[in-house]
């Protein structure tokens, strides 16, 4: 059975005809509904200007321990990789023939000196001549000299650490002639605290830093000697290494297009070493106030960083941005905004420029949501 030919279809069209001829048009006219998006208008937080960078770690003192005297190696008195105290024994050369050398110039010293003094009792008597005695004051001071020179030869053979640090392997095993055609690299050592990082600064970057600090009343030269340096490394969150900067260098380099610069840390738990790759950045100054929208807000393209903003009818407008430093909230914004914008967070693929939506914020849709449901009317 036909049912457009049969009763109900009927009905069906003596209803629709029955309906009023405007509630049909507006019907007909009714446009596509606006897309819904999220807004969110900045918020005013205090905001630090960080410049950051990348650079890596370097100790702050480092030698090559030598032999600087010939002979064969007797004792190493360290295990390789050791964290050793200034002054540690670290190499012993054999001694003996140096031992024997300072006995031999100690000799010759004292046969000189007493037959300096016999020469001077004499010479009181006038039975020697002034040259004669001359000559032995020559060869007391020669024989003083040599014995001094033995004393430090003696002193080489025993090779101890400079200052507090870690040792790296020993390059000579016991046993091995040393410093017999030059100095003989024994082992190196490393200060681990305190300890530096080195970074660069590049044109752009060092131009932007010298803008900040005179929009601050800032002195561009301050900042040496009294400004955090904070490094955090490839594991960790954040910045959690405070410490100074203690060196800026002269003059931007021409090969490289950037200026040198050196932070200072205490490292007391060691765990900074050289080698590390480190996160650097700077702080200009104290929090000041600037206005931060969710990072997730910002586009970027040809023209620039942009977000797009619901105008007071409700249609999109697209607003350029110059972007600040980042915070815990978000991204700060230098320019293009207003704390009354209303900047949408959310849906951002239904906007379109010139087009209207249907805006809503955060609280409005969570409490929307936690709003219990409607019960169902019950008939009578």
């Amino acid at each position: 059975m036909n049912w457009r030919r049969g009763p109900i279809g009927c009905a069906l069209a003596v209803a629709f005809a029955a309906l009023p001829a405007g509630c049909r048009k507006h019907a007909a006219e009714a446009g596509p509904v606006a897309p819904a998006v999220t807004v969110r208008q900045p918020r005013q937080e205090p905001v630090i200007e960080y410049l950051e960078m990348t650079g890596t770690v370097a100790a702050s003192k480092t030698v090559n321990l030598v032999a600087r005297v010939p002979g064969y190696l007797e004792s190493v008195n360290f295990k390789d990789g050791a964290v050793v105290p200034e002054g540690e024994l670290l190499f012993v050369i054999e001694q003996a023939p140096y031992e024997a050398q300072v006995a031999l110039n100690q000799a010759a010293l004292v046969r000189a000196q007493a037959e300096l003094d016999r020469q001077q009792a004499m010479m009181k008597e006038n039975a020697t001549a002034e040259t004669t005695v001359e000559n032995w004051v020559s060869q007391r001071d020669q024989a003083k000299a040599q014995l001094e020179l033995a004393q430090i030869n003696l002193g080489y053979t025993r090779v101890a650490a400079p200052f507090t640090g870690r040792l790296g392997a020993r390059q000579v095993d016991p046993g091995n002639l040393v410093g017999s055609s030059g100095p003989t690299v024994l082992a190196t050592l490393e200060q681990l605290k305190p300890i530096y990082v080195n970074f660069n600064l590049n044109e752009r970057d060092a131009l932007h830093m010298r803008d900040l600090l005179r929009k601050y009343n800032m002195e561009v030269g301050s900042h040496v000697g009294k400004a955090p340096v904070e490094v955090g490394l490839q594991n960790e969150k954040g910045y959690p290494h405070v410490g100074v900067l203690d060196f800026a260098d002269n003059s931007l380099s021409t090969s490289t297009g950037t200026i040198a610069l050196r932070g200072v840390f205490k490292n007391e738990d060691t765990t900074l070493f050289p080698g590390l790759f480190a996160r650097v950045r700077i702080p200009l100054g104290g929090p000041r106030p600037m206005l931060v929208i969710p990072g997730s807000a910002i586009g970027n393209d040809q023209q620039g960083d942009f977000v797009y903003v619901v105008g007071p009818t409700d249609v999109v407008e697209r607003r350029s941005i110059l972007k600040g430093p980042a915070t815990e909230g978000g991204l700060a914004i230098r320019n293009g905004l207003t704390e009354g914008d209303r900047v949408i967070v959310n849906g951002l693929l239904n906007a379109r420029v010139g087009e209207k939506v249907a805006p809503g914020t955060e609280a409005a849709l969570a409490s929307s949501a936690a709003a219990p449901a409607a019960k169902p009317a019950t008939k009578p």
